[in-house]
């Protein structure tokens, strides 16, 4: 993608947080202009042409944002000639369990309340947590903040949630990676803390225990590291039901 339609996304995407005020403005345009994951599931098409979305804590609805913004850049004409075309959303679903990202969220995200539903609900009870019909799950830097018994769970109700070749998109943190992943989670808490939540615990696996953990519950899994910039020792999980 070039700087200049890379800016204009960075753009559209952040403008959207203007109405919630100063923090989610900054936030967001940090996030998403800092953090190679947003880049690159567009640059990698890991989304399908079309599809529903379920956001497990979805945070103040960046990806949303984003994809939205990729959308309608493309529509307009304004798009990467080398990059695949943006997913067309047929819905969106976001679910996280902080009430501030969620009214930053709705707040940002109103003019597309149509297309875009922001729940408050705690994904590791699963409270809230109606998945609907659903093409794509993403469940991003979110599985380590929940026990090992409650990653399980998630991870159960969304296999189940997915019809035949829909896909879980997991950005998950690697333990065997040593001092870059103690930077990612320091990274992490540090966020956490930013955001306002308490210092959690974390709950952290190794890549192959995550991919294993996958593969038992049924699904096709592709591992992509995204150790760039502030990913540290990341590794996106793309984890696909067998058609």
């Amino acid at each position: 993608m070039s700087d200049t339609l890379f800016r204009a996304l960075l753009d559209a995407a952040s403008a959207a947080y203007r109405p919630a005020g100063p923090f989610a403005y900054h936030f967001a345009r940090g996030k998403l202009g800092g953090d190679p994951l947003f880049r690159k599931v567009l640059q990698r098409g890991m989304f399908p042409a079309a599809a529903r979305v379920v956001d497990l804590g979805c945070g103040q609805g960046l990806l949303a944002s984003w994809l939205l913004a990729a959308q309608r850049l493309h529509e307009g004409g304004r798009w990467a000639g080398e990059w695949p075309a943006p997913p067309k959303l047929l819905g969106l679903r976001g679910i996280d369990r902080n009430p501030r990202d969620v009214a930053r969220a709705r707040r940002a995200l109103a003019e597309d309340a149509a297309l875009v539903e922001i729940r408050q609900g705690d994904i590791a009870t699963l409270e809230g947590a109606d998945f609907g019909p659903v093409d794509v799950v993403t469940v991003l830097d979110v599985l380590h903040y929940l026990d090992f018994a409650a990653q399980e769970s998630v991870l159960r109700k969304v296999r189940a949630a997915l019809p035949a070749g829909g896909l879980l998109l997991a950005r998950v943190g690697d333990s065997d990676a040593g001092l870059p992943h103690r930077l990612s989670t320091a990274v992490d808490l540090a966020v956490a803390f930013a955001r306002g939540h308490r210092l959690p615990r974390l709950y952290c696996r190794s890549s192959r225990s995550w991919i294993a953990l996958l593969e038992g519950l049924g699904f096709s899994v592709q591992g992509e590291p995204m150790g760039r910039g502030k990913s540290f020792a990341n590794v996106m999980l793309v984890a696909q039901v067998p058609l």
